[in-house]
């Protein structure tokens, strides 16, 4: 950090002119500037224009407040974060800064006197919520007020690519047109140079707008990304988080924040941590604003522990001793998990970010996108989030150190750290074995899979194919003939689908089709099995969750129970109870509904149920032939029989 200058005397001992910009730094609380601040004001002030991308944390406010208290007039922020509005007006009053916001919040009487002290100069800043500006009133106020600087924050939210579109910022550009002779700043905490150029068009401003890029290295985070196979899998791998970095409940080592996909996934993790005796609860959307709003004033005052939340927790929120941001599924995009993993270390000590992914997140998220696509009718849009997620993707299947692979993905290369030996890609390589022939065999083999089920078939087939797994849709297909079939036969099916997902991430490999993607090998990914083009990828490593097995061999603890049909795996003594119980209650629905039993589910289906054992709607739309709609029709009663088959298994083992 560059220190603030002490007051300089000439030779009689008089004291010079100190810098105006350290007067009001200190006149806002602060002792120093951080890293690049300095810069961007000065910018700002200089050229009148500047795009500022920094991390959360990384000090974007003071960069319009302190302008806002060396020049005359009132400082417009256009802000989406009325808490955060809220706070910064607070602390700004109490420093002797004359400070307001306009927001929904305010009832009409506050707002109109609110409005009118605005007109007649009273304020040095006044926070705006982008709606605002669709109200011809304020509009109007505000060719009238003496504004020299208009600052956006969130500004990213202007860009249709990004990940945080919001459709009321497309009248900032006007609203600057407007204000021709007011500086602009653009805050942002996450822009690609592709969003950046966006930002600069919407909001009017010439392409040599001066941009400051600066404060993604995080050294003290330690950024983990580890691969889950179900509940189970994930709750261990928090549980084992929670205990490294917050010690135990009650010991007051820090605080957590859990990032959940859904609602509901939410709930029961806050619920099941605060079981376990953490001071946890959830925070989501859905929730009335009085709950939102006290989960976030305990987590800030230090009341809780854990937060577990969907994405929209966490903007504003200020907490130094955040020791661990953990993600129980992949975001959907590199600038959405590093916004959010960035609330984690603000003190400078150090902090983990714990990414969790499953088998089926790539599959799940592309149907997300294309059903939101055939919503909306933008393909190119749907395109675009999905190589988004492929970069989150490609970053979580790593190969280089996570830092300076975000620092490159941000143009922040000027921080770049050469290694920051504390992710867990630094700790990996230091002891990796892998080389360049080894890599080329094995992909070239897998791609050569995917070659053979182009278009016609998925993940799991292809890694059945190159296990060399017996299934009916290959013998028909001509697929178990070829000379593929088995060519990776010394490495488990996890493994292989691993592989395989990789090499999605690499862009050798593709998905087609909604419901059911479809494996497709693309033009780079043919040149790699060919020998064309290079393979440079790190392979997964066999581990607990990759049980590498021979041909032919079970899994210990499996018994075939009877003669098995093509392509059915032997199912345990305990699948098989349930797998017939399944069968009794598929009957029962089918006689009850006057429908045939398949339309209820296969025996596939069942035999996939017993296997995986869902615990909810969500784990059960993972069962090969369950979507929405069965999931909505008869999941409630399907994971009722499963749950029952758990509770008798467990008293056979209290009472043994």
């Amino acid at each position: 950090m560059t220190r603030a200058k002490s007051p300089e005397t000439d030779s009689e001992g008089m004291e010079k002119d100190s810098d105006p910009l350290d007067e009001v730094l200190h006149r806002l609380g602060y002792d120093a500037f951080r890293l690049g601040q300095r810069e961007a004001v000065e910018t700002l002030l200089e050229k009148n224009r500047l795009l500022l991308v920094a991390p959360t944390g990384g000090g974007k406010s003071l960069t319009y407040q302190l302008p806002a208290c060396l020049l005359t007039g009132t400082t417009v922020v256009i802000s989406p974060l009325i808490a955060l509005m809220e706070d910064q007006v607070t602390a700004l009053e109490d420093r002797g800064v004359a400070a307001t916001f306009l927001a929904s919040t305010l009832d009409n009487d506050e707002l109109r006197q609110r409005m009118s002290d605005l007109a007649d100069g009273h304020f040095q800043l006044a926070y705006v919520a982008p709606e605002r500006l669709a109200h011809q009133g304020f509009r109007s106020l505000l060719w009238d007020i003496d504004c020299p600087l208009v600052a956006i924050d969130e500004a990213h939210c202007i860009s249709e690519w990004g990940h945080d579109f919001r459709p009321e910022y497309m009248l900032i550009g006007d609203v600057i047109d407007q204000l021709s002779q007011a500086r602009v700043l653009a805050c942002t905490a996450t822009a690609t140079p592709i969003v950046r150029d966006e930002i600069l068009e919407r909001l009017h401003l010439p392409a040599n707008t001066p941009q400051v890029v600066h404060g993604f290295a995080r050294p003290n985070l330690a950024l983990r990304a580890t691969e889950v196979r179900g509940k189970a899998d994930r709750e261990r791998a928090i549980d084992a988080a929670l205990a490294e970095t917050l010690k135990a409940p009650g010991s007051d080592a820090g605080s957590a924040i859990l990032y959940a996909p859904t609602r509901r996934s939410s709930e029961e993790e806050a619920g099941r941590l605060a079981s376990n005796g953490w001071r946890a609860d959830c925070y989501h959307a859905g929730l009335q604003g009085h709950i939102r709003s006290s989960v976030q004033e305990d987590f800030i005052q230090g009341d809780l522990e854990v937060v577990v939340a969907t994405n929209a927790f966490g903007m504003g929120i200020d907490r130094a001793d955040v020791r661990l941001v953990g993600h129980l599924a992949p975001p959907g995009s590199v600038e959405s998990y590093y916004q959010e993993v960035g609330r984690a270390g603000r003190d400078g000590s150090p902090a983990v970010g714990l990414l969790l992914c499953g088998p089926s997140d790539m599959a799940l998220r592309r149907r997300f996108i294309e059903s939101d696509a055939e919503a909306t009718g933008n393909d190119d849009l749907a395109r675009h989030k999905w190589n988004m997620f492929l970069e989150l993707m490609r970053w979580i299947e790593g190969g280089s150190c996570r830092h300076d692979a975000i620092l490159r993905y941000f143009g922040d290369e000027a921080e770049t750290l050469a290694g920051c030996g504390r992710c867990d890609v630094c700790v990996g390589l230091e002891s990796s074995d892998q080389d360049a022939e080894e890599i080329s065999i094995y992909v070239r083999k897998a791609l050569s899979g995917v070659a053979r089920v182009h278009g016609r078939f998925g993940t799991g087939l292809a890694s059945k194919l190159l296990k060399g797994v017996a299934d009916d849709r290959l013998e028909w297909s001509g697929l178990s003939s070829t000379s593929t079939f088995g060519v990776l036969a010394d490495k488990s099916i996890d493994w292989i689908t691993r592989l395989l997902r990789r090499c999605v991430t690499a862009g050798w490999v593709d998905f087609r089709g909604g419901d059911r993607p479809l494996l497709v090998l693309t033009s780079e990914g043919h040149d790699v099995m060919l020998g064309k083009r290079e393979a440079r990828l790190l392979l997964p490593r066999d581990g607990p969750l990759l049980r590498t097995k021979g041909r032919g061999e079970r899994q210990r603890g499996r018994a075939p129970s009877r003669k098995l049909s093509a392509g059915e795996e032997a199912l345990s003594d305990s699948e098989t109870e349930l797998f017939e119980a399944l069968r009794e209650h598929r009957l029962g629905i089918a006689r009850a509904d006057s429908i045939a039993p398949y339309v209820v589910a296969s025996d596939r289906t069942l035999r996939d149920l017993a296997r995986r054992r869902p615990t909810d709607l969500d784990e059960l739309q993972q069962v090969h032939g369950i979507g929405p709609s069965k999931a909505e029709r008869f999941g409630k009663g399907l994971l009722n029989v499963v749950h029952k088959a758990g509770e008798s298994e467990t008293d056979t083992v209290v009472e043994s």
